[in-house]
């Protein structure tokens, strides 16, 4: 082999190749981003359009769908999700993650440009922007003070902080927690204004025509030139209150206080947002669809570094809650597993060897291989993230393989044939050299068909597999290179044996020639081993079918939510009584020294809301070694707010794959001709999954016609006949009933609301139209409102959703404990399908549609990873028969897997799924080293059946000396802790299990097969002997 024969004549060559290898492999590694995850988060945009007044269904028919449709053609989407509420439309797109999400947003406003002239002149423009509309916050700043009231607090943050937020980079916007925004309020007085023949419409107008400021021209002189403005009269409430809104018949000024009450007060003070009790302001952040969590937080972090020392005195800003922590956490917990790992593999090398010197040459070639990889991340535009660092600690096991198989081979050749460290290094590379490079390529064969998967978890595990793929090729150059130069230089011929050396070698002899009369036995009866490898194939597939699915493992993140939610139409003071309840028995946990930091925030909606049923609370936890597992932590949660009687109170934890604090179970409904029939096929698969639950709980569904609402029915031709417009009607009632914003004014440089609306205490009940006029345009006579409209209440739902354009009701539901997402996916689909209509569409959303979706992705890779081993081990033994020998050791890897899945209690998901991709190549790579060995020694002369059993025995050493080093570097992750323990638990049960079954059986599967199908069988030379030997027979005549 050029590249050995090189590096053992050159030695300073090959010493500074690796050299080069590491200095630029540290370079590499300085300059990569740090992630969670790959880049992975699709462009998603969002839609918003405001139209004030209008009820859900019109906002659906007049808004939703005019811009769906014009929306509904643009490339590369994915599924568009909408939610049509009163006064609100919101359309959410999915592209696929090919697309670049300015890209995706240009082209959004562009159709939505189009058909602007198409949506009603009331409602507000179209606002377009690159973030998912149910993206929860990632960071929480919490802004407090021993001085400032609450608005002077949410008015400071305003002004001066929520901008320099905005600025930082990958921040989609800034949500203000608690806020109480500083307005002029005008409660009108109804009796007032009749007394006084007024209207809601005078006063409106009054105040647009008096609170102005207007421009007024100019004066110039000779030299200079002065612009002329009118200023505001009007700043204080004071002032406001002396606004003359009507001139009386007597010449009497009629002002905005003799018809109501002015106050500075707040847009909102309905809400609430507390800190372990304490009210204060939070600053949210929100990221863009594709921005990175890490940097977001590095950039607030450095941010309120600058800002704490600048803010007045008594007010502090500080972190309440950083997703981000978890990341950090985990990632930390990574690079201590990847230098566990080294230690263990580098231990276990010393324990079958039991030389020191020979044990230098994997300690120096491992680093030397790991480090280098970086350069391939680098290459191919990767980042350091979980699953390139998981990648790399699976790799310890693999990449030490190759220079265990030339130092094992090269300290054989010393010891059993006397020959010299040099002459033993240069041949003994030699020889093994078409070994390593088989099991190099049988790996990347396994890894590279991984990258070419589409969609999330093509990307998502891309990189996993190249980087994989990386340090294999890497470790095989470097095994070739610095290895034998290595061995040459550090063993010696006649090595001093110690006592470990001694044992050690007593102990492989022993097992040796232990394994060497249990494989003849084998042979002789290799239909009874044939059967007990069907029997064991059989209970695996068995075994297989009983295991749950799931798309990720659930992960204890460090933080979870608590979602609340009262009755339909339930009042803010009806929700503060539970949420405070709820926080004094969340507070306990705080005390008890398990939850570092309690966040209670209600309406659970941001901005102005007309709804007021629904709360949160963010429970951050305290470190992972110093409290109980989260899931622990939230299944006692979830039995102290089972007594409320209320409202429904659950704990939720986010996952990685997907920010939302949805529930991981939702099932979309679609395919009826309206919601009511949506509702009534809902209605029917609840009373099924009651009937027959699958272990689902908390079960809920996005569409509730139990909202209590009150129909304004207009008598048009009375109102006509009076000469009342219905629009008066409409916006008389808006602002009575509700509130309406009809000018600003100025406060130190910053512009606030004037808003109009009636005393709370006048609006309690249906009778709250008494005593409300509007104006006749004919005769100008006060007309009561009552005599033009009636009144009828119903319940109905005050959001309307979609799916891919078609109406649709999602149910969703949380998972009991044990059970998997995948088996109650599966249950409730065949309950729909066996008792709703043939027109129904099932879809999926969240957790449920990515579980999906990667189901058969995976399977299809699986597959693909058999064939195109399959393939490059014929094209390396120029056969058919060697291959197939090898694979079918696979299925032992497999099957052990499956039982270590089975043992643990864990499921098929992601982690577990691409662990067995990769068992494929581990597997292959003893079946390689068995049967490249006993083609070689059948070139030399040797027996079929000689040749068999020394290949087999002779292997033995490097077989279990790779697959121990195999589970050494695996076995940290299998006893992971802290931050994403769950999920490296997984890939390490997968492969401890996996190599360990398959390496003990192979050791006897492989040569039965080898016995029964390679006995007609040749070696990759054998056409170019047989073509030398024509040629020279040829010349001979």
């Amino acid at each position: 082999m050029i590249l050995s024969d090189t590096a053992v004549v050159r030695p300073v060559f090959a010493t500074v190749v690796a050299m080069l290898l590491v200095i630029f492999g540290l370079v590499a590694y300085s300059a990569l981003p740090l992630r969670e995850y790959p880049d992975i988060d699709p462009p998603i945009v969002t839609i918003e359009t405001q139209y004030i007044g209008a009820a859900a269904s019109v906002v659906d028919s007049q808004i939703t769908q005019v811009i769906e449709e014009s929306v509904a053609g643009i490339e590369g989407i994915e599924f568009i999700e909408s939610s049509s509420e009163d006064g609100q439309s919101e359309i959410t797109i999915r592209f696929s993650i090919s697309r670049g999400v300015d890209e995706a947003a240009n082209d959004v406003r562009d159709r939505v440009s189009s058909v602007a002239d198409r949506l009603p002149v009331e409602a507000d423009p179209s606002e377009v922007e690159k973030l998912d509309a149910n993206q929860d916050v990632i960071i929480w700043w919490n802004l407090t003070s021993d001085r400032l009231t609450l608005p002077e607090l949410t008015d400071y943050a305003e002004r001066y902080l929520v901008d320099r937020f905005s600025t930082l980079s990958g921040v989609a916007r800034v949500r203000v927690g608690g806020d109480q925004a500083y307005a002029m309020r005008v409660w009108l007085d109804r009796e007032a204004l009749a007394a006084r023949d007024l209207t809601v419409a005078d006063v409106e107008q009054a105040l647009r025509a008096e609170n102005v400021e207007l421009p007024a021209g100019t004066i110039e002189s000779i030299d200079r030139q002065f612009t002329v403005r009118v200023a505001r009269s009007f700043t204080e409430a004071d002032e406001f209150a002396r606004l003359v809104v009507a001139r009386g018949d007597n010449g009497y000024l009629v002002r905005l206080r003799d018809v109501s009450r002015v106050e500075r007060g707040t847009e909102e003070d309905r809400n609430l947002f507390r800190g372990n009790t304490v009210p204060m302001v939070g600053l949210g952040l929100a990221r863009q669809s594709t921005a990175n969590t890490l940097d977001i937080s590095r950039a607030s972090r450095e941010l309120v570094d600058k800002i704490n020392p600048t803010l007045p005195e008594g007010m502090n800003i500080q972190s309440s809650f950083d997703s981000s922590v978890f990341i950090e956490g985990a990632v930390e917990e990574v690079f201590s597993t990847l230098v566990v790992a080294l230690i263990l593999v580098v231990l276990t090398i010393f324990l079958f060897l039991g030389s020191p010197r020979a044990i230098l040459v994997p300690a120096v070639t491992l680093p030397v291989s790991i480090t280098a990889t970086f350069i391939g991340l680098m290459l191919f535009g990767f980042t350091v993230n979980l699953l390139t660092l998981l990648a790399l600690v699976l790799a310890i096991g693999l990449v030490v393989d190759d220079a265990i198989i030339v130092l094992e081979n090269v300290r054989r050749r010393i010891d059993e044939e006397g020959e010299t460290p040099l002459v033993a290094a240069f041949y003994g590379a030699r020889q093994v050299a078409f070994a390593v490079v088989s099991t190099t390529l049988v790996l990347i064969a396994v890894f590279v068909p991984i990258a070419f998967l589409q969609g999330d978890v093509g990307r998502l595990f891309s990189e996993f597999a190249l980087t994989m793929a990386a340090a294999v090729v890497l470790s095989s150059f470097v095994a070739l290179t610095l290895s034998p130069m290595l061995a040459s230089k550090l063993l010696k011929a006649h090595e001093k044996e110690n006592w470990l050396t001694r044992w050690v070698e007593l102990g492989l002899r022993s097992s040796r020639a232990f394994y060497a009369s249990i494989l003849v036995r084998v042979l002789r009866h290799r239909v009874l081993a044939l059967l007990v490898f069907a029997g064991m194939f059989g209970g695996s597939a068995w075994l297989f079918s009983q295991l749950p699915s799931e798309y990720t493992p659930r992960e204890d993140r460090g933080a979870f939510m608590i979602i609340v939610n009262g009755p339909e139409g339930a009042t803010y003071e009806y929700m503060r009584e539970y949420m405070d309840e709820i926080e004094s028995r969340m507070m306990e946990f705080v005390e008890a020294g398990e939850v570092s930091r309690l966040l209670i925030r209600a309406p659970r909606s941001f901005g102005a809301s007309t709804s007021f049923n629904s709360g949160m609370a963010i429970v951050v936890l305290e470190k992972w070694g110093e409290r109980r597992p989260a899931s622990e932590v939230m299944a006692d949660v979830q039995k102290r707010m089972a007594d409320l009687p209320g409202v429904r109170a659950f704990p939720v934890m986010r996952q990685g794959f997907g920010s939302s604090q949805d529930q991981p179970f939702r099932l979309v409904l679609g395919g009826a001709s309206s919601y009511e029939e949506l509702a009534q096929w809902r209605d029917i698969l609840l009373e099924k999954i009651r009937e027959d639950n699958p272990g689902l709980s908390n079960i809920d569904s996005d569409y509730k016609e139990t909202q209590p609402q009150l129909e304004v029915s207009v008598d048009y031709d009375r109102a006509a006949t009076l000469g009342v417009n219905v629009s008066h009607i409409g916006r008389t009632l808006e602002t009575m009933l509700g509130s309406r914003r009809v000018t600003t004014y100025i406060d130190r440089g910053e512009e606030y609301d004037v808003i109009l609306e009636a005393e709370r205490d006048d609006k309690r009940s249906a009778d709250s139209l008494e005593n409300i006029y509007v104006r006749s345009d004919t005769t100008g006579e006060l007309i009561p409102l009552s005599n033009l409209v009636t009144l009828e209440e119903f319940a109905g739902s005050t959001t309307l959703n979609r799916y891919n354009r078609n109406r649709a009701i999602t149910i969703e539901a949380s998972l009991d404990d044990g059970v998997a997402l995948g088996d109650a996916l599966d249950h409730v689909e065949q309950l729909a399908r066996g008792n709703l209509p043939e027109t129904l569409v099932i879809d999926f959303k969240g957790q449920s549609r990515d579980l999906r979706e990667a189901g058969g992705s995976l399977m299809f890779v699986f597959g693909l990873g058999l064939v195109v081993v399959f393939l490059v081990l014929a094209a390396q033994f120029e056969s058919f028969v060697h291959p197939l020998i090898i694979m079918l050791g696979v299925p032992l890897a497999i099957g052990g897997a499956i039982l270590g899945l089975w043992l643990t209690g864990n499921s098929l998901n992601l982690y577990s799924q691409i662990g067995m991709v990769m068992l494929i190549g581990l597997a292959a790579k003893n079946g390689i080293l068995i049967v490249e060995f006993a083609n070689q020694l059948r070139d030399a002369g040797k027996g079929f059946d000689d040749a068999l059993l020394e290949a087999a025995t002779l292997r033995l050493r490097p077989i279990l000396m790779t697959g121990v080093t195999t589970v050494a570097g695996a076995l940290p992750l299998v006893f992971a802790v802290g931050a994403g323990a769950e999920t490296r638990a997984v890939i390490g049960i997968v492969v401890v299990f996996g190599v360990s079954i398959s390496t003990l059986l192979t050791l006897f599967v492989i040569p039965v097969l080898y016995s029964l199908l390679a006995r007609k069988t040749g070696s990759p030379g054998d056409v170019r002997h047989k073509l030398e030997q024509e040629d020279r027979a040829s010349e001979v005549r």
